[in-house]
């Protein structure tokens, strides 16, 4: 079992910057991909970045690319999302989750809210 909790989110407005964090307990994460999710109300899930405990090259959404930025600190097993230049469109609930592959995530927490004011 693999036990993830996120934390860093909150209510700031919009252009500010926040720095999500998902720390994990459990079971190694040597061999695992870590992702960040975010759902909004009535919409779908959507993936944000992945990455790796052994490869730190990260995957990224193309809708998000250049302004989140996924980092992991092995030390604390935890990975972390920096969201810069948020917008009021980026309000959900962020999600990290913890799989063997992509789109293969058996692990999940249980969100972090953010909300964006104009």
């Amino acid at each position: 079992q693999v036990q993830l909790a996120e934390s860093g989110g909150g209510l700031v407005q919009a252009g500010d910057s926040l720095r999500l964090a998902c720390a994990a307990s459990g079971r190694t994460l040597s061999s695992y991909l870590t992702a960040w999710f975010r759902q909004a109300p009535g919409k779908d899930r959507e993936f944000l970045a992945r990455i790796g405990w052994s490869n730190t090259n990260p995957t990224y959404a193309s809708s998000v690319k250049g302004r989140f930025s996924i980092s992991r600190d092995s030390a604390k097993s935890t990975v972390y999302l920096e969201i810069n230049n948020l917008r009021p469109e980026d309000t959900a609930v962020y999600y990290c989750a913890v799989g063997k592959g992509p789109g293969q995530y058996t692990f999940w927490g249980q969100g972090t809210q953010v909300t964006v004011s104009s």
